[in-house]
């Protein structure tokens, strides 16, 4: 063949290699990431044989960029995170100061200067979105109490990373940095101004236009019935808004998508351009982590053992332990501060996205790009045992450990109801686990009917809210007796579980019916078969979301067609 297919060889050594070896990691109980990235050692430069286009590679990866972080975007929620924000902001920054500080320390040790080891630092200090997601999936945690707060915590990160990713172009110069500058840049602080007032404008731009754009732009294409067109409409949408964000206000490709998912999650068609765009950001995402392993030398992980050892022990332990004990001293139980900080113990796409950027800029050394990539690649792969850890160890200590029994059962004021509280509340009134949109629905039904009831809630800053409002909240886990007690559940009438948590019901009503046997129980579930199965085993009144749908339905048509029939 005469003409170039660069483009076409690239693209299949990398989706071909990739699937093969994210098959073997999957075999191997290991993340798939791990098989994309050893997939990108392979076809890359550093090792011999098939060679792919590094260039085609890399244009090929900005566009990964894109689609990840429009995924990130697309489930960004502000609400979520407000929920959390007293331990995942705190938490978060706190975090990332210390892996920071630990990165710049080691890399002054190996003689860098002070911004190529503050570009170090903040690579180590970020977690990867796509690993701690799929983590918490595969447990059932996500929805959880513990998955919120580390969901929360990573939103802090990332949000923090892309400040980083906006101010590093304008501080390269002072920071260290061996690119040639603009031909027209000007003083520093005049730098700095104009780049936070470009994206400020883009900001604003987006919320203001693209919050009204973007939905009618999705409403009207779903209209034509076209699932095509719908599709490309928010890959377009995607894409555009990125490339138009770096072409006139200088805004990096990630910022500019982050955004476009972010706006286009106000739309009602949120959750389909989620669904549509998924197959396109998930092929994409998988070269973007092929193009990063390209970029890996493994003849570190021989010339520079120690080195390598070094930054992974900062990612894995000292990340892990910085986050315990910032979660305890923020009065939070011994379960949350391990699940937490396990969850946030490796590091990824923002990592690689940061160390990129400060390789171009002339920031990083090679080898610091090798040594984040060697990081990655090992705590990626430890995590799952990491985190399959946490049970045994947390019975370990609690086993062995009067300090860790006490951590596990804080002292905490809001675990326990005032000694004021109406005596109405302590006395035939429901004890409702759980406070979410479910749950506070629940609330609002039973306070409009003068039904007296005890919430009993996970995280502590809604049980502060709920009391500053005058409602009756303990805080805590009710699989947890204790908690229980707490609400007074041997005197209660009724017991509700709000939460969808199928891992703890059986602790709870059985908790429930040893201190009250004389209770009801009340119960929900996301799906028909967890329905049936907790029915059959006799653990109360049970509700689904489908079958609830489906009789509020049918009761309405019912309703609507009675007079014509009758």
């Amino acid at each position: 063949m005469d003409h170039d297919i660069s483009l076409i060889t690239t693209l299949a050594a990398g989706f071909g290699m990739a699937l093969l070896l994210g098959f073997v990691a999957s075999r191997l109980k290991l993340p798939a990431l791990v098989g994309y990235l050893v997939a990108g050692i392979v076809i890359g430069p550093a090792t011999p044989g098939f060679v792919a286009d590094v260039k085609i590679a890399a244009q090929l990866s900005e566009i990964g960029v894109m689609l990840l972080m429009f995924g990130v975007g697309l489930h960004f929620s502000l609400q979520d995170l407000l929920a959390v924000r007293r331990i995942a902001l705190p938490g978060a920054v706190v975090q990332m100061g210390l892996a920071t500080a630990l990165g710049m320390a080691l890399a002054w040790s190996w003689g860098w200067a002070w911004g190529s080891g503050l570009i170090f630092g903040l690579s180590l200090s970020c977690a990867s979105t796509v690993v701690l997601l799929k983590a918490l999936e595969a447990r059932g945690l996500l929805a959880t109490m513990n998955g919120r707060i580390a969901v929360g915590w990573l939103v802090v990160e990332d949000l923090a990373c892309v400040l980083v990713l906006v101010l590093m172009p304008p501080l390269a110069g002072v920071l260290g940095g061996t690119a040639a500058p603009a031909a027209d840049a000007g003083p520093l602080w005049l730098s700095i101004g104009r780049t936070l007032l470009e994206v400020s404008a883009f900001i604003a731009l987006m919320l203001v236009v693209g919050r009204r754009a973007l939905p009618w732009l999705l409403w009207h294409v779903a209209r034509t019935g076209s699932r095509e067109l719908f599709t490309l409409s928010v890959v377009a949408s995607a894409i555009g808004i990125a490339f138009g964000a770096a072409a006139l206000f200088s805004v990096s490709f990630a910022l500019g998508a982050f955004f476009a998912g972010m706006v286009m999650r106000e739309s009602e068609f949120s959750h389909r351009a989620a669904e549509e765009s998924l197959p396109l950001r998930d092929a994409f995402s998988v070269l973007f982590f092929v193009s990063v392993g390209m970029l890996f030398d493994p003849a570190i992980l021989a010339e520079q053992p120690l080195r390598v050892a070094m930054v992974v022990a900062i990612i894995v332990l000292g990340k892990t332990l910085a986050a315990v004990a910032l979660v305890l001293v923020l009065r939070y139980p011994l379960n949350t501060a391990l699940t937490v900080a396990v969850s946030l113990a490796q590091i990824g796409e923002f990592s690689f996205i940061l160390a990129g950027l400060g390789l171009a800029l002339g920031l990083l050394p090679a080898q610091g790009m090798s040594l984040v990539l060697a990081g990655a690649l090992i705590s990626i792969a430890l995590n799952p045992f990491v985190f399959a850890a946490v049970a045994p160890l947390s019975h370990w200590l609690l086993a062995r450990s009067a300090l860790a029994r006490r951590l596990s059962q804080r002292e905490d004021p809001l675990a326990e109801l005032p000694v004021d509280t109406a005596r109405q509340l302590l006395f035939g009134q429901v004890v409702l686990v759980g406070h979410g949109r479910v749950g506070s629905g629940i609330a609002r039904a039973l306070a409009a009917r003068g039904i007296p009831y005890v919430v009993a809630e996970q995280n502590r800053e809604l049980v502060e809210d709920l009391r500053a409002r005058g409602v009756a909240a303990v805080s805590g886990d009710a699989a947890d007796p204790a908690v229980l007690i707490q609400a007074h559940i041997a005197d209660a009438a009724m017991l509700v579980i709000a939460t969808p948590d199928p891992l703890n019901l059986r602790q709870m009503v059985d908790t429930a019916r040893a201190l009250n046997p004389g209770i009801e129980v009340v119960l929900r579930t996301h799906s028909d078969d967890e329905a049936r199965l907790l029915h059959e085993a006799g653990l109360g009144t049970v509700f689904s979301r489908n079958d609830e749908l489906a009789k509020g339905m049918a009761a309405h048509v019912l309703a609507r067609l009675a007079p014509a029939g009758g």
